[in-house]
């Protein structure tokens, strides 16, 4: 099992040059079933490690991509009269794959964004008072761009909260970068490689997810937490109980491919951030913050008595 979690690794990290931190997140994220948010400037692969987590899972893979004239309907599906029939049949839309890349999600209108909410929550659609089940495993990978772009829209809360983590790559080192320069064009890299995990390995390993152990203190430190969040002033609305949640459920995937069977302070404390940072909104004071949610989120865990 942990061989299977580094050889899908080691092919990721083969095309996403210099962001091993940042590709074991995405794993821990897809194994804990999670949904992935991808944040940062165009080009910087964004795109390209959505698309590689999916071929290298073997994951039936559709991209939407979001644009200011995208309907509901263009990513859920449309009924349509038959007049043989004479009836409606539906005709699915993208979202019934098992990795919908939702690309550049933030230049759609809110209407369209809201049209993932029922499919990331409950994994399945529903059209004219009837509903269709998702195919299963079912991911949704975004991209977002930087809200100062022109042209972007930012997502509500509600559905940031549907994202489990969200990451960003940010610019390569030299070294990673002359590599890129150097080599072969990364989609035809992708073109090359095969499955690095069958589908059932990786059913697996989520079910094996949910029988990571947790500790009664460990429970208490991740309660200790939330509540600094909540109580610190630092932040509009402090950490729900399904950010804490959320909080558990990544521990536990980032503890198994740790190679362990029980969790550790260390390993929220590695999720902490891209579990929490998103779903939280800084505070307005007299004096103003120029702080992110980042930011203080790291002051909080280093001021956190494990």
């Amino acid at each position: 099992m942990h061989r299977n979690i580094q050889r899908l690794s080691e092919q990721l990290n083969s095309i996403i040059i210099g962001k091993e931190p940042q590709v074991k997140l995405a794993v821990v994220c897809l194994i804990a079933g999670g949904h992935l948010l991808i944040e940062d400037l165009p080009g910087v692969g964004k795109t390209t490690l959505s698309h590689a987590l999916a071929m290298s899972l073997g994951l039936k893979f559709t991209r939407v991509q979001f644009t200011s004239d995208l309907l509901p309907a263009d990513i859920t599906g449309i009924s349509v009269f038959n007049r043989e029939r004479q009836q409606f049949e539906f005709h699915p839309g993208p979202v019934f794959s098992q990795v919908l890349l939702a690309d550049e999600i933030n230049r759609a209108t809110p209407k369209s964004q809201s049209a993932l909410l029922e499919a990331m929550e409950e994994g399945q659609i529903s059209a004219d008072g009837v509903s269709h089940r998702l195919p299963l495993p079912f991911f949704v990978i975004a991209t977002q761009n930087p809200s100062h772009q022109l042209g972007t829209h930012p997502l509500p809360e509600s559905q940031l909260d549907r994202f489990l983590m969200r990451i960003s790559l940010g610019y390569p080192d030299r070294e990673a970068e002359r590599a890129l320069l150097k080599g072969d064009d990364r989609r035809t890299l992708m073109n090359t490689m095969g499955t690095a995990m069958s589908l059932d390995a990786f059913l697996t390993l989520q079910q094996q997810t949910g029988r990571i152990f947790v500790s009664d203190k460990l429970v208490d430190y991740i309660l200790t937490l939330a509540a600094a969040t909540r109580h610190s002033g630092l932040f509009a609305e402090g950490m729900s109980p399904r950010a804490s949640l959320a909080l558990v459920q990544a521990a536990r995937a980032w503890a198994l491919t740790e190679g362990r069977d029980h969790v550790l302070p260390e390993d929220v404390q590695a999720v902490f951030i891209p579990v929490v940072a998103h779903r939280l909104r800084v505070a307005n004071t007299s004096q103003g913050r120029t702080e992110t949610s980042a930011t203080l989120l790291r002051k909080i865990l280093q001021e956190t008595a494990v």
